[in-house]
């Protein structure tokens, strides 16, 4: 950390989309949507929710000023509450209170038909418009005059489940451990919405963003897809969020130019598009915000890369996350499911693989990695197991776990199956695989949650897929620096820090005083500027406009974008920068 150097992070990153403007606030967004039904007899208007947006709010705006003959809330041809319940159950693995397993379900299901069919007959049987809003609303009305869809980031969701402010899909669970409602939320309604939403991203007419419930935004259909044409075209970065932790330090706080915490900043998601969201500029507004996943869902293979296209599908492989524990504590110590157990267990068909990229470094950071040479299994596993019943007696971690020491710019590499974590003293760089909750707490240091309450242990997981054979010399010899010159030029060299050979991410570190050539390679490339203050990224074929990036922030260039280069900018040139690149191996 450098107190000298001022905080130039960008914590409002977006995209401008020349030529589009969009309503702001409930009047307008009436009119726009008034004016898209004008010379309609009897315009039927469909605003399709997304789970966790206020739906009923949205519904009670809307028809306070379009004065509809009828307004229907879609949520009031829901199947019962207990049905719901007993529908979603096999998916949220019973008492378990993190792990569930990916739902199938489709949005149909969660619905009655009779009483599906009786609202489309009243509002078959009504003149003037009509107006259905909430989540299924195009169940409701499959083909309605004038579509609205109202989207919303998981992030904000969550958010909102911590506030008690909103239920889970059907559910009358206001108010429950946000924990559970998350739980729920990951594995079942979020993955049953998105799959609905898909199909809709390329017909609906309006977007409408209330992130903010005050500053409702609407933005036409044609606006917001050009937004998401032009992103899957040049680099781009998602909208970072912070969150305190257990373990949470004070790095962020300071070089990211956050707000002071109460507590402390753990945790910083800059770059997983499952969670954050995409801000689009339109005109003087500049934060018009949906879902980072509409532009995988939308433009799946410009972004991703064919290649990865098909291996992937419509989701994001690759993960950049902070972990902040200068002046914090340890991580847990922990564990990741190898391949088999998460896709047996959770239905996800790959692993959360990662590694730690060290940006910075206190003088006693260090991190626990591997076992010791000679452990001994049964004791390593009784000795959790008494730890976790009697707090009067912790786990002796130093006598079975590796403590290696960290500085700045060291890469640790952690295959699934390797037990881990970070020390305190850290601020790392977490490069991993995208599904992110899957971590076997096995161990927390005798410390309660932010709750007061101790966090959940999974040792009966863990012990399923601990590998006890990555003892000292293979974790010094398979997991820690690896690195290799693999290029140079006039004023940069390459070098391959990683993954593990059973890790499908390759990293890359550019040292560079002069302009770094890069090249997607066809596929799709995650950077962070982990060195000097400022860089710019640009197009040999001007195929953009040149991109501004800053210290420790976390930028996207999509497949499509081919070649590209990184040059030190601003107050930064003629000094030493440093990126640290991710992709996703091709097979040979």
């Amino acid at each position: 950390m450098d107190p000298k150097r001022p905080s130039n992070y960008d914590r409002h990153p977006h995209v401008d989309v020349p030529g589009h403007t969009c309503h702001c606030g409930w009047d307008a967004i009436a009119a726009g949507i008034m004016a898209a039904a004008a010379g309609m007899e009897s315009p039927l208007i469909a605003i399709e929710c997304y789970p966790g947006t206020h739906e009923r709010g949205i519904l009670a705006e809307l028809a306070a000023r379009l004065r509809p003959a009828t307004a229907v809330f879609a949520g009031d041809a829901l199947r019962p509450v207990a049905e719901i319940e007993a529908l979603v159950e096999p998916f949220l693995g019973g008492d378990d209170p993190v792990f569930g397993f990916i739902s199938p379900l489709r949005l149909e299901q969660f619905f009655d038909g009779a009483a599906l069919g009786k609202i489309r007959q009243s509002l078959d049987a009504t003149s003037g418009m009509r107006l259905v809003a909430g989540v299924g609303a195009t169940l409701v009305v499959p083909r309605p005059d004038v579509l609205v869809y109202a989207d919303l980031a998981r992030w904000e969701a969550q958010l909102r489940f911590r506030r008690n402010e909103t239920p889970n899909l059907g559910a009358d669970n206001r108010g429950e451990r946000a924990s559970l409602q998350y739980k729920r939320g990951y594995f079942v309604d979020w993955r049953v919405a998105d799959e609905h939403k898909k199909p809709l991203l390329k017909t609906c007419d309006f977007f409408l963003d209330t992130h903010s419930p005050e500053q409702p935004k609407l933005a036409s259909g044609v606006a917001v897809r050009a937004g998401l044409v032009i992103a899957a075209r040049r680099p781009f970065r998602v909208v970072p969020f912070f969150d305190p932790a257990p373990w949470g330090g004070k790095w962020m706080e300071e070089v990211c130019g956050l707000e002071p915490a109460a507590s402390n900043y753990g945790w910083c998601f800059d770059g997983v598009p499952e969670e954050n969201s995409l801000c689009l500029g339109f005109g003087a507004v500049k934060d018009f915000e949906i879902p980072s996943l509409d532009l995988v869902f939308h433009r799946p293979a410009e972004l991703l890369g064919e290649p990865v296209h098909a291996r992937f599908g419509t989701e994001f492989p690759i993960r950049f996350d902070f972990l902040d524990t200068m002046g914090g504590g340890n991580l847990s110590l922990q564990v990741h499911p190898l391949t088999e157990y998460i896709q047996r267990h959770f239905g996800m068909h790959y692993t959360q693989d990662e590694s730690y990229y060290m940006l910075d470094a206190g003088p006693e950071a260090h991190v626990y990695l591997g076992f010791r040479t000679g452990v001994d299994s049964e004791a390593f596993l009784r000795d959790l197991e008494t730890a976790q019943a009697d707090p009067a007696r912790p786990f002796p971690a130093e006598r079975y776990v590796n403590r290696w020491p960290a500085r700045k710019h060291d890469h640790f590499l952690i295959p699934a199956g390797t037990i881990h974590c970070s020390g305190a003293g850290s601020m790392v760089l977490e490069i991993s695989a995208t599904p992110y909750i899957f971590t076997f707490k096995l161990w927390d240091w005798s410390r309660p949650g932010l709750d007061g309450k101790p966090r959940p242990l999974h040792i009966g997981h863990g012990k399923e897929v601990l590998q006890f054979d990555r003892d000292t010399e293979w974790t010094r010899r398979e997991l820690i620096n690896r690195v290799e010159p693999v290029g140079a030029g006039e004023g940069w060299t390459e070098e391959r820090t990683g993954l593990h050979a059973r890790e499908f991410i390759e990293t890359r570190r550019h040292w560079f005083t002069g302009t770094v050539p890069h090249h997607t390679g066809g596929g799709v490339n995650m950077l962070n500027l982990v060195e000097g203050g400022e860089a710019v990224v640009e197009s040999p074929h001007g195929a953009f406009k040149p991109f501004i990036i800053h210290y420790a922030e976390t930028f996207i260039v999509p497949a499509s974008v081919g070649p590209y280069t990184i040059r030190p900018h601003g107050p930064s040139i003629g000094k030493r920068c440093a990126t640290m690149k991710a992709f996703v191996r091709h097979q040979p």
